[in-house]
C-alpha cells in the first residue's frame, strides 16, 4: 500500500449491503488482447495441474462499509481474508457466495495491511506500525505479535512465507524481517538491505514481496520509482531486475506469482502488470496487462484456482466510515 494508515476507528459494525455481485459482471472485464476470457483454460496450481473456477461464483463482493481493505490472503480453501487499515479486523469472506463475517475484530491502534495465509491456518498480518501478528484463521484468535521496529521511521508493510519465516517489508527502512513460523515463535532476524538499493527519502520504497520460482531468493517490488529486485535472504544482497517492454512498474504493490508469471498490482494505475521471469529471475519480460473497470486502486491479489482477487483500497476517495468498498476478481 502507499498512503499514510488512516487513524483507527474502533467498534466496526457488519457492513450494511451484503449483496452479492454476480459472475455475470466477467462480461464487463477490459482486459488487454492477450488476456485470456473468462472461460479460458485454467491457469496450473502449485503442482502444475489446471483447476477450474464455477462460473457461477460471484466475481464481485461488498466488504463492510469503512472497512479500509488492502490486503488479501486465500489458501486451499475456498475464503478469502481481508485486513483493516481502519482497526486491524480481518473479515473472512467465502468465494462461492460473497458472504462475509468479521474473524479477527483488531482493536483501537491496530492496522493490518500485507497479510499471507500459512497451510496450517496461521494468518501473518503486516501491521504497519512496526509490528507483525499472527491470527489463527478458523478461530480468530490473536496467536501472537511481533515486535519488528519502532513506530516512528517505519511502515511494516507486505508479507511472504519462504523456508522457515515469514518475511516483512518496511517500505520507510532498507530492511526485511524475518519472523519463524508456526505458534511458538522465535527470534526475529532484521535484515538490512544492500548491493542495487538505494533508499529513497520520504516515500514508500519497499512493498510487495514473494519468493522467486527456484524458493532460493525473494522479489521485492520498490514502488517509488517503480522497480523490482531480487534478494538473497542470506546476505540482503539486492540485484535490480532487469525490465523488459516497460521502463517501470510505478505504484507497484502487492505481488503475486505462478511459476515463472509474476502479476505486479500497480495501484493508483488500476492495472495488474503480467511478467514472464527469467531462469535467474533477474530479467522480467511484460507479456500482458490486466485492467478492469471495476477496479478502484486495487492494491493486493490473491488466487483461488483459475481467478485472481483484488481488493479495491479507493485511495483516491474520502476514506470514511461510510464509504463503501468491495473485493473483484479477474481471470489468472
Amino acid at each position: 500500500m502507499n498512503p499514510t494508515p488512516a487513524p483507527p476507528t474502533p467498534g466496526r459494525t457488519p457492513p450494511s449491503r451484503r449483496s452479492v455481485l454476480g459472475g455475470a459482471a466477467l462480461a464487463a472485464l477490459a482486459l488487454t488482447a492477450t488476456a485470456p476470457p473468462a472461460t479460458a483454460t485454467a491457469a496450473p496450481d502449485a503442482s502444475g495441474k489446471s483447476r477450474t473456477q464455477k462460473p457461477d461464483w460471484p466475481t464481485e463482493y461488498a466488504l463492510p462499509d469503512g472497512w479500509l481493505p488492502e490486503g488479501i490472503a486465500i489458501g486451499g480453501r475456498p475464503y478469502a481474508y481481508q485486513g483493516s487499515r481502519a482497526h486491524g479486523g480481518i473479515y473472512r469472506t467465502d468465494l462461492r457466495t460473497g458472504e462475509g463475517t468479521v474473524l479477527y475484530p483488531g482493536g483501537t491502534g491496530q492496522v493490518a495491511v500485507g497479510l499471507k495465509l500459512d497451510h496450517d491456518g496461521l494468518l501473518y498480518v503486516a501491521g504497519s506500525t512496526g509490528v507483525a501478528r499472527v491470527i489463527d484463521s478458523r478461530t480468530g484468535a490473536l496467536v501472537t505479535t511481533h515486535e519488528l521496529s519502532p513506530a516512528a521511521g517505519h511502515f511494516t508493510n507486505d508479507v511472504t512465507l519462504l523456508g522457515g519465516h515469514a518475511w516483512f517489508t518496511d517500505s520507510r527502512a532498507a530492511v526485511l524481517y524475518a519472523v519463524p513460523r508456526g505458534r511458538t515463535g522465535g527470534a526475529v532476524r532484521a535484515l538490512p538491505l544492500t548491493g542495487d538499493w538505494i533508499q529513497l527519502p520520504d516515500v514508500n520504497n519497499a512493498n510487495g514481496v514473494v519468493g522467486t520460482p527456484d524458493g532460493r531468493g525473494l522479489i521485492v517490488v520498490k514502488s517509488t520509482p517503480g522497480e523490482l529486485y531480487n534478494v538473497d535472504p542470506a546476505t540482503g544482497h539486492a540485484t535490480r531486475i532487469t525490465l523488459v517492454g516497460a521502463a517501470d512498474v510505478v505504484n507497484g504493490d502487492g505481488l503475486y506469482r505462478i511459476g515463472r508469471t509474476l502479476y505486479v498490482v500497480q495501484n493508483r494505475l488500476d492495472l495488474i502488470s503480467v511478467w514472464s521471469l527469467d531462469r535467474t529471475a533477474t530479467t522480467a519480460t511484460l507479456t500482458r496487462t490486466i485492467t478492469d473497470p471495476r477496479f478502484d486502486v486495487p492494491t493486493t491479489a490473491a488466487r483461488y484456482k483459475n481467478r485472481l482477487y483484488l481488493v479495491n483500497a479507493r485511495f483516491t476517495s474520502p476514506q470514511l466510515p461510510q464509504t463503501t468498498f468491495t473485493a473483484v476478481a479477474v481471470p489468472a
